[in-house]
């Protein structure tokens, strides 16, 4: 199992024109898991929403799975103007029905020096929607300071998807912001999480970036990919 991440400025017409494209399991061979979203930039307080910027969240069987659906899929075409990262998963907290993360018996655990993206999903609640702002807004706004942070997006699908991406210079670094005793505003929202959930189900989980395409903004997603894989 791997997963992909795209993002790409397309537009408010088009942006809308995705949300009503996520292709389901079964419909594209190869395909286990597929979410779009509308983006922002993650930051103290709200998220700085994107208009007219997309993503798509997707886990597929396999790299020719994903090959297939890039090379003539008409919503793999909205993206081709952005930036996609192929994702080799390497741990998951939490869970995620609808695309039940899979590490594989062989996956190499991660360096403290390598880099790692991170993926959370939430299906919110939507009378705990208040409350799970004004906690993650705390360690959202830690995360936007942080220079380990490299790359980010907020995501959102209404009326109840909500997640993030974020790319972190190291594993390490990644591991003080979430857990270190001198950064608590994330230790703090997963403890309230715990006392009352936001959500009715959500997901942390870690990633290998191991090959990317691409560049939004004017600059790539994941810098590097992992040693001796090669860029698609």
């Amino acid at each position: 199992m791997i997963v992909s991440v795209h993002l790409a400025d397309i537009g408010l017409r088009a942006a809308r024109d995705v949300l009503r494209s996520r292709p389901r399991p079964g419909a594209l061979p190869g395909l286990r898991h597929a979410q779009t979203a509308l983006t922002g930039d993650i930051a103290a307080g709200l998220p700085r929403l994107r208009p007219g910027r997309a993503a798509l969240i997707a886990a597929w069987d396999d790299d020719a799975a994903l090959d297939r659906f890039l090379a003539g899929h008409p919503l793999a075409g909205h993206f081709a103007s952005g930036c996609h990262v192929r994702l080799e998963p390497l741990g998951v907290r939490g869970s995620w029905s609808g695309m039940p993360v899979e590490v594989a018996p062989d996956a190499r655990p991660a360096d403290d020096d390598e880099q790692v993206v991170v993926l959370t999903l939430g299906e919110t609640r939507l009378r705990r929607l208040g409350p799970f702002l004004r906690a993650s807004s705390r360690a959202s706004g830690r995360a936007a300071a942080d220079p380990a942070m490299t790359a980010s997006a907020a995501l959102a699908r209404p009326p109840r998807f909500v997640g993030t991406l974020s790319v972190w210079r190291s594993l390490r670094e990644m591991t003080a912001y979430a857990y270190g005793e001198r950064r608590p505003e994330h230790r703090e929202t997963v403890a309230a999480h715990r006392a009352r959930p936001f959500h009715h189900e959500a997901a942390f989980v870690r990633f290998r970036p191991y090959a990317a395409r691409g560049t939004l903004g004017g600059r790539a997603l994941c810098e590097t990919a992992a040693p001796g894989v090669p860029t698609p």
